[in-house]
């Protein structure tokens, strides 16, 4: 249960007064529920009591009648306000707690990030967010309202009635109710998980089969895919039914708990009444105030139910935290990483080269207008390499030195005006084409046509009508070897000292990898590249070729 506690503890922090509130209202409608019936009994009682003994025109029923018409008005106008608030501070949780998210995955080197862009972890990570909200709307607030309920009515019940009654109904409900939600939440852990987990399944399977379709047709695999994915839902609804069945079993037995301590409010408050401790309409107030508790257990079926997906989601949201970066730009995140570092900004080692590698028998130094091609198989490291150099993951890189520091000592701003990388995979969004662009930071027309003429992109974006012509998501509209070039011209933009490039002539013919490498070199001619290549490492901008082996 601990990440469902810390979960809790995010979303109660993240919007303390607007929880408060909500509780509060909660609280108040449950007390006014539990006054609303306990007087209605007592009147109703005493009404006709005073009938039977003859003195009912001087029985006063203006102000019991008054009463319950504003407990009745007052809990309707709370459970609308409890709504709203406990809502609103929910999903002002559930925003904050995104935030989090979001922050603790900025965290992430860039293998991990790019493994998160996959929509599998994108819809999980969605879902998992949502099912959070239950934790406060299902089970926080409507438990600890519960109990101060309870306390509040143990109290009022005492002075009011006697404390045989009391007793009865504080010790008739809370053990025997936790005992039958305890016993739903065992017994939901599992099919509830199973449930998301096929749900989620199920979810990214059919966006998957939406996404393929014309290679199953063309593979003869639909139906197959189709057969699979109704044999997930099967699975889905076997889960969902046996939650369901669980649930029904435990607001049965939460049914009998309420008619068991209502029966023995009763008795008591019948014995009470025949010993003459107390009057037949102030016994009544046990047993209607003992039925309007119900209220307190019966709801919190459906949180207890869904208790082993949330219990999952809060495990999934929480297991990826990255803990403190070991740069950043608040100060105080790699205080413990590096207590020895210079206080004062880094600033370049006089005379050192840009980039300056060295492991074992091979060696890499790169100054400014130098190149060189990283050549090797697949899985030969030239992406590690790439990803430590840019100091983009938190694996140590001590014989890696830019401008005589290791990566990892540089602050995050000036590093990234230094260095610059252009991963194998676009990054692009859904947007204009200057919008993509520009996410390198300002640039003015001229500056955007020269970096798309130097990469032999001019023409084509021109064609297709400029600078402002619409991209769909990850630069839909564009081919493969488009995409790329506008992301080299996007590099070219922020003019770095070090650039590298994974993979730039993929997926272009040798003409126009020869005229992209070419314009690379021309748009930046006092910047060190480094390029990893499968081909083209004989190209004559490269004055050095280093070999890794697998």
């Amino acid at each position: 249960m601990t990440p469902l506690l810390r979960v809790a503890r995010l979303l109660v922090s993240a919007s303390p007064r607007a929880m408060a509130r909500g509780a509060a209202l909660t609280l108040v409608v449950l007390l006014m529920g539990a006054a609303l019936l306990g007087l209605s009994g007592w009147f109703i009682t005493a009404t006709g009591l005073a009938g039977l003994a003859g003195i009912g025109i001087a029985f006063d029923v203006f102000r019991p009648s008054a009463g319950v018409r504003l407990l009745a008005l007052g809990r309707t106008a709370a459970r609308y306000g409890e709504r709203v608030l406990t809502h609103d501070a929910t999903l002002r949780a559930l925003a904050a707690l995104r935030v989090d998210l979001l922050t603790r995955q900025a965290g992430l080197d860039a293998r991990a990030l790019a493994r998160l862009r996959g929509e599998a972890n994108l819809t999980r990570i969605v879902a998992d967010v949502d099912a959070l909200d239950g934790i406060v709307l299902r089970l926080l607030l409507p438990v600890l309202a519960g109990l101060a309920t309870h306390a509040v009515v143990f109290l009022a019940l005492g002075l009011l009635v006697d404390w045989l009654v009391a007793w009865l109904v504080l010790l008739g409900y809370l053990p025997l109710a936790a005992l039958v939600l305890r016993r739903l939440a065992r017994r939901g852990i599992a099919p509830s998980a199973a449930a998301e987990d096929r749900a989620q399944t199920l979810r990214r399977g059919l966006i998957d089969m939406l996404r393929d379709r014309e290679a199953l047709i063309l593979t003869g695999t639909l139906g197959a895919r189709e057969t699979a994915l109704l044999d997930v839902e099967r699975q889905a609804r076997a889960a969902a039914r046996e939650l369901d069945r669980s649930e029904r079993e435990a607001g049965a037995l939460l049914s009998l708990v309420v008619a068991l301590v209502a029966a023995l409010a009763l008795l008591a408050g019948g014995w009470l009444v025949q010993r003459g401790d107390v009057d037949a309409a102030a016994a009544a107030i046990g047993l209607f105030v003992a039925l309007a508790l119900a209220e307190t257990v019966l709801p919190l079926r459906r949180g207890f139910a869904e208790l082993g997906r949330m219990l999952g989601a809060a495990e999934r949201i929480l297991q990826d935290d990255p803990g403190p970066r070991a740069r950043g730009p608040a100060p105080d995140r790699d205080q413990d990483r590096d207590q020895d570092r210079d206080p004062a900004p880094p600033v370049p080692a006089a005379g050192a080269p840009l980039l300056d590698w060295r492991r074992g028998p091979l060696s890499l130094m790169l100054h400014a207008g130098e190149a060189a091609a990283l050549e090797g198989p697949s899985g030969a490291g030239k992406t590690t390499l790439l990803l430590r150099i840019a100091g983009m993951t938190d694996a140590p890189a001590d014989e890696i030195r830019v401008l005589g520091r290791p990566p990892l000592d540089w602050p995050e701003d000036l590093f990234r005006d230094i260095v610059t990388m252009v991963p194998q995979r676009s990054a692009l969004i859904a947007g204009s084409v200057r919008d993509n662009l520009t996410l390198a930071g300002p640039a003015t027309d001229t500056q955007i046509w020269a970096a798309l003429e130097a990469m032999d992109l001019a023409a084509a974006i021109d064609e297709r009508g400029g600078l402002g012509v619409r991209l769909g998501e990850r630069g839909a509209g564009l081919s493969g070897g488009q995409a790329r070039r506008l992301s080299l011209a996007r590099a070219i933009l922020r003019r770095p000292g070090l650039l590298l490039l994974d993979e730039p002539t993929e997926g272009l013919d040798e003409a126009t990898a020869e005229r992209v490498l070419a314009g690379l070199r021309r748009a930046l001619p006092e910047t060190a590249l480094l390029a990893a290549l499968h081909r083209g490492g004989e190209h004559p901008v490269f004055g050095q070729r280093l070999r890794l082996a697998r």
